[in-house]
């Protein structure tokens, strides 16, 4: 059930990553969140829950032999597809608590 949640989750959010990329580009994604507080507001709580993510992630890997550097790398460049794969490819038996 959680796999399926999380592809579900990665195809909508890719289709409308796609769109968004096709209509503005990738400029035009970032740089109205300079324009206003309110879409500063929103760029730094996506900044601090992937930050947050990635500290998970980066134990996460390390605890389950994984090397946790391309997933840094892909959550930095693309956002939440990163964490997104990341999950999406975890093993069922690397859940660790």
């Amino acid at each position: 059930m959680q796999r399926t949640l999380l592809v579900i989750t990665l195809i909508l959010f890719g289709a409308l990553s796609a769109v968004a990329l096709w209509q503005v580009g990738y400029l035009g994604i970032l740089l109205p969140h300079f324009q206003s507080f309110g879409a500063g507001q929103v760029l730094a709580d996506l900044v601090i829950a992937l930050t947050l993510f990635m500290v998970w992630m980066w134990h996460d890997a390390k605890a389950t032999g994984r090397n946790p550097w391309p997933w840094i790398a892909a959550t930095i460049a693309l956002g939440s597809f990163g964490p997104l794969v990341y999950l999406l490819t975890r093993k069922a038996n690397d859940k660790t608590q």
